[in-house]
């Protein structure tokens, strides 16, 4: 589970009976068109264990919507990973494939680092 906050903007507990958390999921996030979408693709070995992963960051949108293009770039791929917080990890090396695959989708890629 995520360690970030989860919209009660740092209420902990409150003794107020009538106190209502304000929560900032209500909003849903529009996803933009992919021609406007910026992405980065980079290889990412931090706190991984050593075992490389290709990490795409910047998608802006709905959850739903990054699911789905996480899926379908595993299954391109042919290997496992996790689609959360805004960005897709990918199981191993694959930023060529990745870069070329969302090209063809319609997204602007930049490659970060060698």
């Amino acid at each position: 589970m995520s360690k970030k906050n989860k919209g009660y903007q740092g209420v902990v507990f409150s003794t107020d009976p009538d106190f209502g958390y304000i929560s900032d999921d209500s909003e849903i996030q529009e996803t933009p068109e992919p021609r406007l979408q910026d992405l980065r693709v980079q290889l990412d070995r931090k706190q991984r264990g050593g075992k490389a992963v290709t990490l795409i960051t910047g998608f802006i949108g709905s959850q739903e919507d990054l699911q789905i293009l996480g899926k379908k770039l595993k299954q391109k791929c042919g290997v496992g990973g996790t689609a959360k917080d805004a960005e897709i990890i990918i199981q191993g090396d694959f930023r060529e494939k990745v870069m070329t695959l969302l090209l063809a989708d319609g997204f602007k890629v930049k490659k970060i680092g060698s």
